[in-house]
């Protein structure tokens, strides 16, 4: 699968001390994102249980236990993944339309 982009992790992790600790849990699912083949929502029910599958192939993945959310637009055809938010379970909860992600 194509991650686009790392960059993204590595801005959220560097932007506030306390998000550190996301720094190991986000670079072992990127490197394990990096080599899956998913063609379908299933195939990562499959392998990542706790992945939440949303409407317009948008997945959202619980990063260190839950603290942290990743979620991502995918294209199966394709294999690649966009990065649309990664941020706080907190913040996560805010969003107010979860559709425009």
């Amino acid at each position: 699968m194509r991650i686009i982009a790392k960059s993204t992790l590595r801005k959220f992790w560097e932007s506030r001390p306390e998000y550190a600790d996301a720094r190991v849990a986000m670079t072992e699912w990127y490197n394990y994102a990096l080599k899956a083949t998913w063609k379908t929502p299933h195939d990562i029910k499959e392998n990542l249980k706790t992945a939440s599958i949303l409407k317009n192939n948008r997945v959202v993945f619980n990063i260190c236990g839950n603290k942290y959310r990743i979620v991502v637009r995918i294209d199966y055809q394709f294999q690649m993944m966009l990065i649309r938010f990664v941020g706080t379970h907190e913040q996560y909860d805010k969003i107010e339309n979860i559709e425009e992600i």
